[in-house]
């Protein structure tokens, strides 16, 4: 004759079941979230003049590439970049390209803050350094999304 262990387990509360919920859905909110956010910053690109961040896009791809790429084609570039990783961001499809695109992209979006010291500073931070310090955040939210998407996992306790 076997017995069989039975656990009872109270109903979960509000909090209880909040807390699931966000460990179910807050890492695929944050994803896509994320890529939306890469996609409305690429998608004014595409059009000469419209982006407030041109000037500055340009400008950084130019001295990271050593002159070879600049003006409208680092406008151009950027703004593809910016697409793939919001698009794969927000499919789930290919995410570890969009993510590893992401942190090659971040030592573009980063750099101004060393290579145009005098723009981003003067006088207090500028309106371009709140730009890219704002980029600091969308770094953090990739992080999170890597390591889920490696297989680390929030966990309940």
């Amino acid at each position: 004759m076997s017995t069989t262990s039975t656990t009872l387990r109270r109903p979960a509360g509000p909090i209880e079941r909040v807390r699931d919920w966000l460990a179910a859905h807050s890492l695929s909110i944050l994803r896509v979230s994320l890529g939306l956010v890469f996609l409305t910053f690429a998608i004014p690109k595409y059009v000469p003049g419209l982006s407030p961040a041109e000037d500055l896009a340009a400008s950084t791809i130019e001295v990271l590439t050593l002159g070879i790429i600049g003006g409208q084609g680092a406008v151009l570039m950027t703004a593809v970049i910016e697409t793939i990783i919001g698009l794969t961001l927000i499919t789930g499809r290919f995410v570890r390209v969009g993510l590893a695109v992401l942190a090659v992209a971040l030592v573009g979006i980063m750099s101004p803050l060393v290579l145009f010291t005098d723009l981003m500073y003067s006088g207090g931070p500028s309106l371009e350094a709140q730009y890219v310090f704002k980029d600091i955040v969308l770094a953090a939210a990739g992080l999170v999304i890597a390591a889920q998407t490696l297989g680390a996992r929030l966990r309940v306790e």
